[in-house]
This record gives C-alpha cells, sequence and structure tokens, in this order.
C-alpha cells in the first residue's frame, strides 16, 4: 500500500523502524483497520517484508530505538517486535523504561497471542469441515446410545474457547467430542 501524505509527511519520507531507508509501504498495526494515521506505520521494504515473513530477530535492535518514539502506532509495532523476537520479559522491560501506556502494550502484544490449535490424538492439525474417526468408543452424555470406534463424523465444527472440543453429529445428534479420542480421516 502506498503512503499517504499525512503519513509520509509524520515520517517525513523515512522508515519509521530502521530510519536509514526511504519509506515506501503504509503498514496496518493489527488488530486496527488502518482506517486512521493513528493505525499505521510507515515502512522501507526491507522492513515490511522482515515483518511479512515474521522474522523479529532482524528487526529487534531497530525496535529497541523506534519503541521511544512517542507515535502509537510505532510504539505498538516495536513492543510486538521486542516481544517476537526476545520474549515477553524483554518487551516488558522496554515498554516500562520507554513509558509506553497499557493499552499501547495490549495492543503491540495482541497479534502474538495465538488462537489454540485444535489437533487429533495423533497431533493432526483439525480444521471446521474436517472428517474425523472415533479412537474409542464414547457414552454419548444425554442418549441412550454409545458411539463405537471406529465411526465417522463428518463435516466437524471447531470449539472456539476450547481446543480440546470439537461438535460433530452422531445417529443424528449434534454432540461435543474430545479432541484426544478422534483421529483425523
Amino acid at each position: 500500500m502506498s503512503i499517504s501524505k499525512e503519513l509520509n509527511e509524520r515520517c517525513q519520507g523515512n522508515c519509521e523502524i530502521c530510519s536509514s531507508a526511504p519509506a515506501v509501504n503504509e503498514y496496518i498495526v493489527s488488530p486496527k483497520k488502518g482506517t486512521s494515521i493513528n493505525d499505521n506505520v510507515a515502512l522501507c521494504a526491507g522492513c515490511n517484508a522482515a515483518l511479512d515473513a515474521s522474522n523479529y530477530n532482524a528487526l529487534k535492535g531497530f525496535a529497541e530505538g523506534s519503541i521511544w518514539n512517542p507515535v502509537a502506532p510505532l510504539q505498538a509495532l516495536s513492543y510486538r517486535i521486542i516481544q517476537g523476537a526476545a520474549g515477553e520479559e524483554e518487551a516488558v522491560s522496554a515498554a516500562s523504561s520507554a513509558g509506553l501506556d497499557e493499552e499501547v502494550i495490549q495492543w503491540g502484544a495482541s497479534a502474538l497471542i495465538q488462537a489454540p490449535v485444535h489437533k487429533d490424538a495423533f497431533g493432526n492439525v483439525l480444521e471446521n469441515g474436517d472428517n474425523v474417526v472415533l479412537t474409542q468408543a464414547l457414552d454419548v452424555k444425554g442418549t441412550n446410545f454409545t458411539a463405537s470406534k471406529g465411526t465417522v463424523v463428518k463435516k466437524i465444527k471447531l470449539v472456539s474457547d476450547n481446543h480440546e472440543h470439537i461438535e460433530g453429529k452422531i445417529n443424528e445428534q449434534s454432540i461435543v467430542i474430545l479432541t484426544k479420542y478422534v483421529k483425523k480421516s
């Protein structure tokens, strides 16, 4: 994305992370939407490529300097880079030294918080719509039947707030199944 006139004026034509190369990309600091200059950072091609590849180690040294900039999206992105490269403890220390607001710290950390991954009994990643096979017989609570080992459950749904649960239908009955009792087919 090209750089808006307003952002170009703020960065004076230079990358806001490394300060040594011309800014060519307008980077939206997620989870913001990019609707305001206060959601974006101006980056050179190299810093943009490193961020796209999540290569935080390549940018850590620059971020330790840019975290001191008073611009909130740059502070949040710098915090994110330091946390991604060195860990939360070093990022918190840098944020404390730079006097960052708590909301900027939360903004910076938000993209590194990963959603839980649903995995079957054998470590295979499960996704919505997958078909699974039961690896053992299961008593289905609230019904009068047992789902036998080898039963195929088609088009599962992942339970978003618990990575150990999936939803599926057996005998036209919607049930919750523990991921440790299924194998992706």
